[in-house]
């Protein structure tokens, strides 16, 4: 049963990211109550948009999984489960602009791209993308 347990990787939102969401939604939502006219519809629309984004992390926090039989990827759409044979490659975007570097996990699988971030994995990009490539068969 552990060659199971070590087989099997999940990567998911870190709980503070998710703190952090839930505190922008509150704040958004006592400058939505606060303001009056642009100011009450620019926060409300952050309130909303604070609002989904705690929300898709509270009822589906874990982003990707990964096992002997493929990926799973986790977003707004839902769930898909995508094997191992339709990933086609797995590599890290880097993106240096205003002093700040910006790392993506890229997953391509055919005609679909998934991008993730250390904000959804958890873990440094880099990391994640070694685990993938040792696990891909």
């Amino acid at each position: 049963m552990a060659g199971v347990e070590e087989s099997r990787h999940e990567w998911r939102v870190p709980r503070r990211i998710v703190a952090l969401k839930a505190a922008g939604t509150m704040l958004c939502g006592v400058l939505a109550i606060a303001g009056d006219g642009p100011q009450l519809f620019l926060a409300g629309v952050a309130t909303v948009g604070f609002g989904l984004l705690t929300g898709r992390d509270l009822v589906a926090p874990v982003r990707l999984a990964a096992g002997q039989d493929g990926l799973v990827v986790t977003g707004f759409s839902g769930r898909e489960r995508i094997s191992w044979n339709d990933v086609d490659r797995i590599r890290v975007d880097s993106h240096r602009r205003y002093g700040l570097t910006t790392e993506l996990l890229e997953i391509d699988a055919g005609e679909q791209i998934h991008l993730f971030s250390r904000f959804d994995l958890g873990e440094p990009v880099v990391d994640v993308a070694e685990m993938l490539m040792r696990m891909r068969p």
